[in-house]
């Protein structure tokens, strides 16, 4: 018996040796071709002058992003979004103590930053207002009373995933908000969840186009018809890319989405750089007035704001046709909003921050006497409480947010939207990966983090000493100066005088 637990031991380790020895050949013939595969090669300088060992600086630089987001990056270094920010939005999503303890990581005296005046006595739980609706497109035959200040930004049903749409509508009826489309269409997901919906009208008019590519006015009334479909919103640009349409790679264009969109299936789907139909102020507002004639609701524009003169202009032709041709509302995009693809160079210096944007259009518009007629939506990295109420008391009416949440959703930042391998299900159509994302679930975290969101503005706003978040104004924040001194926001951005003239011709019209 000991002879042959002896041939046994001594047969397995033979079978380990030739099994070790069969693998190192099989790595050493690998290492070879590699090598040789290198050396042939005339596309890549590093791999043809250090062969196989050069093919480690890629894989360090793949692996270079996954090191910083969880080893390296300081709490409030990270781009874009730090964090600190995810891990808020991530407690809000479920709804856990979103306390810290010993200190602020937040360093509050670079230039720039924003800090909020406390009141002596602030406002008490009992005296607080709840949220009040405010109302959108008063010269429609069916006016939005938008009933949450917070909201859902544009994302298209195709740059999503089917289960993300799902989520995101279930969790805006559960919220009360409301769900921007984007420019990809109104898709049955959009509705299924029983959500208000902003219909986004985007460059190629998907959705409510004709096999021309041109504006369907049978196609508007058959969106329009759904009563949920409270607001129209004309995409004039976006902040990740000024100047540069809708990129959505053939990859992600299924037959569904093709037939939303009004396009050819397994193709690229890109958007023209702008509406070919419009080369001026006149010829927006005739569209804008066009879509609101034949839908009935309310009509705005979405753009990002560089040069801000045309926004003068803007004014000075709705005086002239009468405040009723004026836009319902303008959302405001900030050059450094995001998108599942865009050029780098539009993404990184292209467009004015809606840090400078915001109070400037308010001005403009408060300076025509316009800015009770049209309703300013702003968006771009307004994803925690402190961001949102600073746009609430620099001139917003409302705040929509698109990367906050994908942040609730489950997204990780893996900065994988473009490439159909999202490892969260939110941006891929691969259905094995679309498996880890549970709608009913992640419903439910897109509401807490909506509700956290607007009790935490609230929360701010007491701290204030006003009884409600739309009360805040410029005299509510103070900025920090190059000379890390404070300066209040009312005397960086003094409101102008009202132009007499507009104001005696608002009067007449009205």
């Amino acid at each position: 018996m000991e002879r042959l637990n002896n041939d046994f031991v001594m047969t397995g380790l033979s079978f380990l040796s030739t099994l070790f020895v069969s693998a190192v050949g099989v790595g050493v013939l690998i290492v070879i071709i590699l090598f040789i595969s290198d050396v042939m090669q005339t596309k890549d300088a590093v791999r043809k002058n250090y062969p196989v060992l050069g093919r480690f600086r890629y894989l360090f630089s793949t692996l270079g992003e996954f090191f910083r987001q969880y080893f390296f990056a300081m709490d409030r270094e990270e781009m874009p979004f730090n964090r600190a920010e995810r891990e808020w939005v991530e407690k809000a999503a479920k709804n856990h103590d979103n306390t810290v303890a010993f200190g602020s990581t937040k360093s509050l005296t670079p230039p720039g930053t924003a800090i909020f005046v406390n009141c002596p006595f602030p406002t008490l739980d009992e005296d607080a207002v709840e949220m009040q609706p405010l109302e959108i497109g008063p010269y429609c035959r069916h006016p939005y009373n938008a009933p949450s200040f917070f909201n859902i930004s544009g994302m298209s049903y195709g740059a999503l995933s089917t289960p993300a749409v799902r989520a995101l509508s279930n969790g805006a009826r559960m919220a009360g908000c409301w769900m921007n489309t984007g420019e990809g269409g109104l898709s049955p997901y959009h509705l299924e969840g029983g959500a208000d919906i902003v219909m986004q009208i985007g460059t190629a008019k998907y959705g409510v186009r004709d096999k021309a590519g041109n504006l369907s006015d049978k196609k508007l009334k058959e969106v329009a018809a759904h009563k949920q479909v409270k607001m129209f919103e004309l995409k004039m640009s976006q902040g990740a890319k000024p100047g540069k349409g809708g990129i959505l790679p053939a990859v992600k264009v299924t037959g569904e989405i093709a037939a939303i969109r009004g396009i050819p299936e397994g193709e690229d789907s890109i958007s023209p750089n702008r509406h070919p139909e419009i080369d001026n102020i006149g010829e927006m507002l005739d569209m804008i007035n066009h879509i609101r004639d034949v839908t009935g609701k309310p009509v705005g524009f979405k753009a990002v704001v560089g040069a801000f003169g045309w926004v003068e202009t803007l004014c000075e032709e709705i005086h002239k046709r009468g405040v009723k041709s004026a836009p319902d509302f303008f959302t405001i995009d900030s050059g450094d909003g995001g998108t599942g693809a865009a050029p780098m160079p539009l993404m990184d210096n292209v467009g004015l921050t809606v840090k400078e944007s915001l109070p400037l259009v308010s001005d403009i518009l408060h300076k025509h006497n316009l800015r009770d007629r049209i309703r300013i939506i702003t968006s771009g990295k307004l994803v925690t409480p402190s961001e949102v109420a600073w746009a609430i008391a620099s001139g917003a009416d409302f705040v929509t947010s698109a990367r906050g949440f994908m942040f609730s959703l489950g997204c990780i930042q893996a900065l994988k939207c473009n490439k159909n391998t999202c490892p969260t299900g939110i941006t891929t159509h691969n259905k094995h990966l679309q498996k880890g994302l549970n709608p009913e679930d992640k419903a439910v975290k897109v509401a807490n983090y909506c509700h956290n969101m607007v009790h935490e503005v609230q929360v701010i706003s007491h701290s204030c000493g006003v009884s409600r978040p739309r009360l805040m104004g410029r005299k509510h924040i103070r900025i920090v100066q190059d000379n890390g001194k404070s300066v209040p926001m009312d005397v960086l951005y003094p409101r102008p005088e009202i132009l007499s003239e507009y104001q005696e011709n608002t009067q007449k019209i009205a």
